[in-house]
């Protein structure tokens, strides 16, 4: 799965490892504009609709909303930065707990 640095430390490749280490996923379009989300909804969200959660894939997920109200298209981020979560981060609904622990043990075995 994961990387990393050359500091020697992790480098999260899906939005899985980015939560299990406690990074938000922030989609940057063009523009400028971005929007930081917590990494367990984010994470819950790709698992539901069975999505892959690699971060070069799932960039295709996301979309600018202000560019999209200007142009009227879905404009996809041209990256995604992994970045400590902060209180104004967009909250989705989160697993139950249960479900987070299962997913954990799995990734730590």
């Amino acid at each position: 799965m994961g990387g990393w640095t050359k500091e020697g430390q992790p480098r999260a490749t899906h939005i899985f490892e980015a939560a299990a280490w406690f990074r938000a996923i922030k989609p940057v379009c063009r523009c400028g504009h971005s929007a930081t989300f917590n990494p367990y909804g984010i994470w819950w969200r790709f698992q539901c609709k069975m999505w892959d959660d690699d971060l070069g894939k799932a960039r295709e997920k996301f979309w600018c909303v202000r560019c999209g109200a200007r142009t009227g298209k879905r404009v996809r981020p041209v990256r995604i930065e992994l970045v400590d979560p902060g209180p104004d981060d967009i909250a989705l609904p989160m697993p139950d707990e249960r479900e987070w622990k299962r997913a954990l043990s799995r990734f730590r075995a």
